[in-house]
């Protein structure tokens, strides 16, 4: 494990990975993204119950699976960061929490405009929409511990004890509809069963959450970046790598 982690230890050399991956996966994002709203919302069929008002379903459904995916993605970084003692982990941590946050307060946001209609109330306190709330307070409670300490080690290592003790909430989100009697429908996507949806809704979702998951990738990316140049200021590498993206402004004003 180590001999593959080793590699990414180092600091400079993930900013400059990750910075020619970046232009790449916000581009396909943006391509996917662009194609999946613009099938799914104007092309697709309507469904034969809800009417127009399933739309949504492209924008809450990859929404809703990102955010618990990426809670995953963590505690898995928080697990890394305490068990090998990473540092690079423990900022990956800093840097998916607030993409995680923001998904899933999409996805609770999505869900109430859906289940307005559909139900006649925005917010219902069941089991699905209640550990939905819990992850996004358990997203606002590691980057509040990461954030309250001056020291960064000590911050990033409660903040990677709260991700990964709650992990234990994806879970109960994931089959909290067949644990439970829910309002909320089942699953819309399984791993094991062919989705009860018709291909020209089908290719779209998919589309779409192809879509969602580079955009997620893309912001990660740049947020990791910013945070490995916060980390290592002092370090020549960022000082030279600054001075060459000063020297680079004046120079594209000119060409604009």
């Amino acid at each position: 494990m180590w001999r593959w982690l080793h590699p990414y230890a180092k600091p400079e050399t993930v900013y400059h990975l990750l910075g020619r991956w970046l232009p790449w996966v916000a581009g396909t994002a943006t391509l996917m993204l662009a194609a999946g709203m613009v099938w799914g919302l104007a092309f697709a069929p309507a469904d034969y119950q809800q009417g127009d008002s399933y739309r949504i379903i492209f924008v809450h459904v990859p929404t809703a699976m990102l955010s618990m995916s990426l809670y995953v993605g963590l505690a898995l970084s928080a697990l890394i960061g305490r068990v090998w003692q990473l540092k690079m982990a423990d900022w990956a941590l800093s840097a998916i929490a607030p993409v995680g946050l923001t998904f899933t307060f999409i996805s609770l946001v999505t869900g109430a405009i859906w289940g307005k209609p559909m139900w006649g109330t925005w917010w219902e306190w069941d089991a699905r929409l209640t550990s939905q709330l819990i992850l996004l307070f358990l997203y606002i409670g590691v980057l509040a511990l990461y954030h309250a300490f001056s020291d960064n080690r000590s911050g990033a290592k409660a903040a990677g004890i709260l991700a990964m003790v709650g992990v234990i909430n994806i879970p109960i989100i994931r089959y909290s509809v067949e644990w439970w009697n829910t309002l909320h429908q089942g699953s819309t996507l399984t791993v094991f069963e062919r989705p009860p949806m018709a291909n020209s809704m089908l290719v779209p979702l998919l589309v779409s959450i192809l879509g969602f998951s580079l955009l997620a990738a893309s912001l990660i990316f740049q947020r990791m970046r910013n945070e490995i140049l916060r980390q290592e200021l002092r370090r020549p590498w960022v000082k030279q790598e600054l001075a060459e993206l000063a020297t680079q402004q004046p120079a594209m004003k000119e060409q604009s």
